[in-house]
């Protein structure tokens, strides 16, 4: 296997982000009823433009006008599931990158016999979740709570490895600490974020929605996942301060989240990544 460097820098971090605002990218969404709206704000925030298209009969055509497709199994029915597979065979055949987020993954047996038949369609680029729909994903044998997860990013790693062995791709498992690995053995660590960001139901699947912004931009999925998750959690812990220093709380801050994946500025996120990089 040739070797994949993990260095990056927050300048290269910082010129994804630049590219997500400057080129627009049209990101098609198939995702979960609880989260479309603040899924949709926070790619247009980024600079993205959103698509959320679920009808059979033109999800393959939005598809053929997308830069990149989500899949988020959260609310999952029959329907929705055959629109995700046709989705995927259409992004597969046209080579644009696909973004998973097998939210729930372990929950029940319909949620692991989902992710199986979408994984039997195409291997997506990047698959992003918390340490247990991780672990549940690659076939390891745990119980999620919910959408919460049971297990931390750190216990998930090695199921995230396995699952790169399997999709070739990139796995971003979730956590206080994020962990970016992908098939060749790169590994990224992001300890931004805030404990608020818990409490805001959709963040986790926006930062799903907003990898898919970045994948549209940037051709190596490991570099537009760890640029992707960098903003959101930067962002997140801006809003945090900013809306702890108002003596406001989480309502407030989902605002002001919007509003710093708008505006955050170069300067303040390369003095607050907090990144380390290395090889597996």
């Amino acid at each position: 296997m040739a070797f994949f460097s993990p260095d990056i820098t927050a300048h290269d971090l910082w010129t994804d982000i630049e590219a997500v605002r400057t080129q627009s990218p049209l990101v098609h969404s198939i995702t979960n009823l609880v989260v479309m709206n603040l899924n949709a704000n926070v790619l247009l925030a980024a600079g993205a433009s959103p698509v959320m298209a679920h009808a059979h009969e033109e999800v393959k055509a939005m598809v053929g006008i997308a830069q990149s497709l989500v899949l988020n199994i959260g609310t999952l029915d029959p329907y929705g599931v055959d629109s995700m597979k046709i989705a995927l065979a259409a992004a597969h055949q046209r080579g644009i990158p696909t973004v998973l987020d097998p939210v729930g993954a372990g929950a029940t047996p319909y949620r692991n016999q989902t992710l199986n038949e979408l994984l039997d369609v195409a291997s997506p680029s990047v698959i992003r979740g918390n340490g247990s729909e991780i672990m549940s994903t690659a076939n390891a044998a745990i119980q999620t709570r919910g959408v919460d997860s049971s297990a931390s990013a750190n216990d998930a790693l090695g199921a995230a490895r396995a699952l790169t062995a399997r999709t070739l791709g990139t796995v971003c498992v979730s956590g206080e600490t994020d962990h970016i690995v992908d098939a060749h053995q790169r590994w990224a660590r992001l300890s931004n974020g805030h404990v608020w960001m818990t409490k805001i139901t959709g963040v986790g699947c926006s930062a799903t929605a907003l990898i898919g912004a970045f994948c549209a931009v940037q051709a190596d999925a490991w570099r537009a996942t760890t640029a992707a998750m960098a903003l959101m959690s930067i962002a997140g812990e801006v809003a945090a301060e900013k809306a702890q220093a108002c003596g406001q709380g989480v309502g407030s801050m989902a605002a002001m989240l919007l509003d710093e994946l708008q505006l955050l500025d170069e300067a303040t996120f390369k003095a607050r990544l907090k990144l380390q990089t290395d090889s597996l």
